[in-house]
């Protein structure tokens, strides 16, 4: 928008005419949404915060007096201030760290799909359990990278999740499958990350 020659006022005026178009465009659009239900979510990409924007979706969630499940495939028994604070409402989220560390930590495969399957089989079970509004899985899409499990029957199970139920699938390296039958996919994209700097991990960021 050019702005030589005008005065402040007409500055302003011309912006909430601009504003008001938009407005409208927006409220027409919004007016052809009708749809609401359960969507199947998925965090992925090499940047960092997948899992991060999977919490906030479950404080949100609480906020809401929703009732959540959240499984980590990946991550063990670490403290974490998201758990510290997840912890504080146990009524409404149940929060289940059944991995046991990076593949690169255990380098034993039997023993990361055995790990893999008794997260899954707890998964399905929460995604079956009608008391839960929301399902987090988070690091799944590692799982499913590895071939840990089959791939058919973790698509099945998500395609024909409860039609009310929202569930979330963070990790990078999304199948093109799950892909394909997400109702929203999210692509964290890596421009700069401090650990390239020297950074590690650190209180309040990564954990």
């Amino acid at each position: 928008m050019k702005t030589d020659g005008m005065t402040e006022e007409q500055i302003n005026q011309r912006h909430a005419e601009k504003m008001a178009k938009k407005k409208a465009a927006r409220d027409k659009m919004i007016a052809t949404k009708t749809s609401t239900g359960g969507l199947l979510m998925v965090h992925t990409g090499k940047g960092k915060g997948k899992t991060t924007a999977a919490m906030g979706l479950a404080t949100r969630a609480i906020g809401n007096d929703m009732k959540i499940c959240i499984v980590q495939f990946v991550k063990g028994a670490w403290s974490t201030g998201e758990k510290k604070i997840l912890d504080q409402f146990p009524d409404q989220c149940v929060m289940k760290a059944m991995g046991e560390g990076f593949t690169w930590d255990t380098q034993d495969r039997e023993r990361d799909v055995a790990a893999a399957r008794a997260a899954w089989d707890y998964a399905k079970d929460a995604i079956a359990n009608p008391e839960y509004d929301m399902v987090i899985l988070d690091e799944l899409n590692i799982v499913m990278r590895y071939d840990y499990l089959p791939l058919e029957e973790i698509i099945g199970t998500l395609e024909n999740k409860p039609e009310d139920l929202h569930v979330v699938v963070t990790g990078r390296n999304a199948k093109d499958e799950l892909i394909e039958i997400a109702d929203m996919v999210t692509e964290m994209t890596q421009i700069k990350h401090h650990f390239r700097d020297g950074y590690k991990a650190q209180v309040g960021i990564e954990f």
